[in-house]
């Protein structure tokens, strides 16, 4: 496996993303809506960042893919979104290669009365989804490679590493 990000360049990424987001909403309340499972280790980081003193955290989980393809087509596994309405929303995801999965979910949220939604998201492949999705806080953009660490995986593998690598199939 090839080493994209070490665990030193994310962990100085997330203090800057972690102050943008809290310059951005300042003494707003809203909701840190963490996609599992690959957002997991990102959004613990994420949060410790954040210094703005009105979020709280809650959690979906949400699966389009089956080993290292996507599937076309997503499912929510935690349908409550009831909750939800009426709030500001700050979607945490690990990673956007075709967008379509926020974009679906997105429009789910508005429709169920979330007031706003923002992206933050770990690692964006723009030359894939190109400019489908718009993400308002965005860590790296890397390219159109398979990637496992920081909580990304294969089958539930590598989430553990603590740097982003490109995956080759070895583990």
């Amino acid at each position: 496996m090839k080493t994209l990000l070490s665990a030193e360049t994310i962990a100085q990424r997330v203090r800057e993303l972690g102050k943008d987001i809290s310059e951005s909403y300042g003494d707003t309340p809203f909701i840190m809506l963490v996609i599992l499972k690959g957002s997991f280790i990102f959004a613990a980081d994420i949060a410790r960042a954040i210094t703005a003193p009105n979020f709280t955290m809650d959690f979906v989980r949400l699966s389009s893919y089956a080993g290292t393809s996507s599937t076309g087509k997503v499912a929510i596994h935690n349908d409550d979104v009831e909750r939800l309405k009426g709030s500001k929303i700050l979607i945490v995801e690990d990673i956007v290669d075709t967008g379509n999965t926020l974009v679906w979910f997105k429009e789910y949220l508005n429709q169920n009365g979330v007031t706003d939604v923002k992206i933050c998201s770990l690692l964006e492949k723009s030359s894939v989804h190109q400019n489908r999705i718009t993400i308002d806080f965005c860590g790296f953009d890397i390219p159109d490679k398979f990637v496992v660490g920081y909580g990304l995986d294969v089958d539930g593998k590598l989430r553990q590493l603590p740097y982003i690598a490109e995956y080759k199939g070895e583990s």
